[in-house]
């Protein structure tokens, strides 16, 4: 655990060393959540997604991401010169 002393400005802004971002993975533009608890401050580094894109980021999209990339990787893929040439290969029994 890594403790710091920081300031509060006037603002009620404080600064976060960047020791402290550092081992948190905050960035600049990150998003920081604050919570009051009963022991204090808890801030969390929050990752907005907009919410047309958020159907990527679920645990299941990016387990078939997973699998495409691996077939990929070990040559288990097809070309076709057109689309009714996929569609034919699609539709055939093998």
């Amino acid at each position: 655990m890594i403790d710091q002393l920081v300031k509060v400005t006037r603002g009620g802004q404080i600064t976060l060393p960047a020791t402290i971002r550092r081992a948190a993975g905050i960035d600049i533009g990150d998003y920081v959540e604050v919570s009051v608890t009963d022991e204090g401050l808890v801030l969390k580094v929050k990752h907005l997604i907009d919410r047309s894109q958020a159907y990527f980021w679920s645990a299941e999209w990016q387990q078939a991401e997973r699998e495409a990339q691996a077939d990929l990787s070990e040559g288990r893929s097809q070309r076709f010169e057109s689309a009714e040439e996929l569609i034919a290969d699609l539709d055939s029994e093998d």
